[in-house]
């Protein structure tokens, strides 16, 4: 059976940045397991895997623009560190809820001043060019209940 459009999909991976920093790996763990065509996964690792099928290995390339998109400078900001009320020691790589205008977003210091905190909303991998090598190692039928869903039932999941 070959991956393709509302197949579940179990894929082991390594994921490199260009420097060859291994950023993620399922190496040790349970592979990653998604619904194709339902963006449980990055564009360009999406359109890589279809039509691969079990026993299939890949090495791919993706751009920003096919995985966490460009790094937004508006998503970079410098605000008051009393914004960080009852908080008493901000270090840079900590991590924070924010509330916007468009409702919750993840931000992470990246500069600590006396009166100011710099917060970046981007993901982490933003403006990146990401390197997976990819096994896959299943490719099944997704359940009617899955497919109502948009994603992979399983251990963990709460429905």
């Amino acid at each position: 059976m070959q991956i393709s459009d509302k197949k579940v999909a179990s894929i082991n991976y390594n994921l490199k940045n260009d420097a060859g920093e291994l950023l993620d790996s399922s190496e040790g763990a349970e592979p990653l397991v998604y619904l194709q065509g339902a963006g449980n996964i990055i564009p360009g690792l999406e359109k890589a895997l279809e039509s691969k099928q079990v026993g299939d290995t890949l090495e791919v390339t993706i751009a920003p623009e096919e995985a966490y998109g460009p790094v937004h400078e508006e998503m970079i900001q410098t605000v008051p560190r009393d914004a960080f009320d009852g908080v008493e020691d901000i270090d840079v790589g900590m991590s924070f809820q924010a509330e916007t205008a468009n409702g919750p977003v993840s931000v992470v210091v990246v500069g600590v001043e006396e009166d100011t905190v710099t917060v970046d909303g981007n993901h982490p991998l933003a403006g990146q060019t990401l390197h997976f090598y990819v096994e896959v190692v299943e490719v099944r039928e997704a359940s009617a209940e899955e497919l109502q869903h948009g994603h992979v039932h399983g251990p963990g999941c709460n429905h």
